[in-house]
């Protein structure tokens, strides 16, 4: 009786606990992985050592695999697209269009993968864990960081974690991405609707016939550095 008391408080003491913050992950995991469609408003802001440069709205559209679509709407109208192949920026105040092969824009992917494709959390991340040094912007948040894998931290990408706050409920709230410079992106999120009836030509780049088009890097984008 007494070695079998021993092995349990052994097993209990060993055997990891699920706690709350475990379980909302699982929820936000379960609750995204399985819509095929994704669709959210969103509030971008831009910061440089802590202050306000810039802050964008739009809505937001994903559709797996890899596919996605900013429309920003203030303060001025610009569209980012991701169809499979390029990365699209068109600026119609400025009758130019920005694009680069999808391949070449790596860092995109890196924050936002979790919403373009049906990777795991646990095949991003290489190690997710509580942000304690993180204050949630909802007064009911909670704030994780993911630490990134070295393929998705190399040199193209300099971000080596991002923080992503849910709702209680499991829906993605807040991405914020540090870059090099003190510069941070950080992305709100509100509205979200799964599996939204989304038109595949959405997603699809027909450059408008009095803009020019340029190959390069893009400006400022979502999870894009210049």
């Amino acid at each position: 009786m007494r070695l079998a008391l021993t092995l349990f408080l052994a097993f209990v003491t060993i055997a990891p606990a699920q706690t709350a913050e475990d379980n909302l992950l699982r929820l936000f995991e379960s609750r995204y992985s399985s819509a095929h469609t994704l669709q959210a408003t969103f509030l971008e802001r831009y910061l440089e050592n802590g202050r306000l440069v810039r802050t964008e709205a739009g809505d937001a559209y994903f559709l797996r695999p890899g596919k996605m679509r900013w429309d920003y709407q203030a303060p001025e109208k610009n569209t980012f697209l991701v169809d499979g192949k390029y990365v699209w920026f068109y600026s119609p105040a400025d009758h130019t269009v920005t694009r680069m092969p999808a391949k070449r824009s790596e860092d995109w992917r890196t924050p936002l993968a979790f919403l373009t494709s049906h990777m795991k959390l646990s095949r991003l991340c290489s190690k997710i864990e509580p942000a304690r040094d993180a204050k949630p912007s909802q007064p009911l948040g909670s704030v994780y960081r993911c630490m990134f894998h070295d393929s998705a931290g190399s040199a193209a990408s300099l971000a080596k974690s991002v923080l992503f706050e849910l709702s209680p409920e499991g829906d993605l709230s807040r991405i914020a991405i540090p870059q090099e410079g003190g510069i941070e992106l950080e992305f709100s999120f509100t509205g979200w609707r799964r599996d939204p009836t989304l038109d595949k030509a959405e997603f699809q780049f027909i450059p408008p016939r009095d803009v020019v088009i340029v190959d390069g890097l893009l400006p400022d984008t979502p999870g894009l550095r210049q």
